[in-house]
C-alpha cells in the first residue's frame, strides 16, 4: 500500500492525464493495467465528481488569475488539495497544504509552491473555518 504522499503524487499524474487527454477519470482508472492504490482512486474520482465545485472555489480565490491560464500541474494540485480540504475533513489542514506545496515545487514552476500555498491557505480559512474556532 502506498503512502498518502505517494498516492497524492500518483493522483496528480492521473488528474493531469485526464485533463491533457480529455478522458473521463473513471475510464482512465478502469483502463490501468494495475489498479491504483485505493486513496489514488478516491482522489481522482473525487476531483472528477466535484470538478465544477472545485473550479468554482478556485476561481473565487484566484485573484487576477484565470483558472485556464494556470499551469496544468498547478490546477491539478489545487483541485486535489481543495478536494481534500473540503471533502476529507479528517485530514489535518497543514498536512494537506504542505503536501500540495511540495508537489507544486517538485512538478511545476519555481513560483508554484508559493502560489499553491497562498491559494490553499485562503481556501482552508473558508472551508474549514469551524476548525480554527474549536
Amino acid at each position: 500500500m502506498a503512502t498518502r504522499r505517494e498516492a497524492r503524487e500518483r493522483a496528480l499524474s492521473l488528474c493531469y492525464e485526464v485533463e491533457v487527454r480529455g478522458v473521463e477519470a473513471a475510464s482512465l482508472l478502469d483502463d490501468l493495467p494495475v489498479p491504483p492504490d485505493p486513496y489514488v482512486s478516491t482522489l481522482v474520482r473525487g476531483v472528477a465528481e466535484h470538478r465544477d465545485e472545485l473550479d468554482a472555489i478556485l476561481r473565487k480565490y484566484s485573484e487576477h488569475w484565470a483558472l485556464e491560464r494556470m499551469p496544468l500541474v498547478d490546477r491539478a494540485v489545487l483541485r486535489i488539495g481543495c478536494y481534500e480540504l473540503g471533502w476529507h475533513l479528517e485530514l489535518p489542514t497543514g498536512v494537506v497544504i504542505s503536501e500540495a506545496v511540495e508537489l507544486a515545487k517538485q512538478y511545476s514552476t519555481k513560483d508554484s509552491g508559493r502560489f499553491v500555498n497562498g491559494m490553499l491557505g485562503r481556501i482552508a480559512e473558508d472551508l474549514r473555518s469551524d476548525e480554527s474556532e474549536s
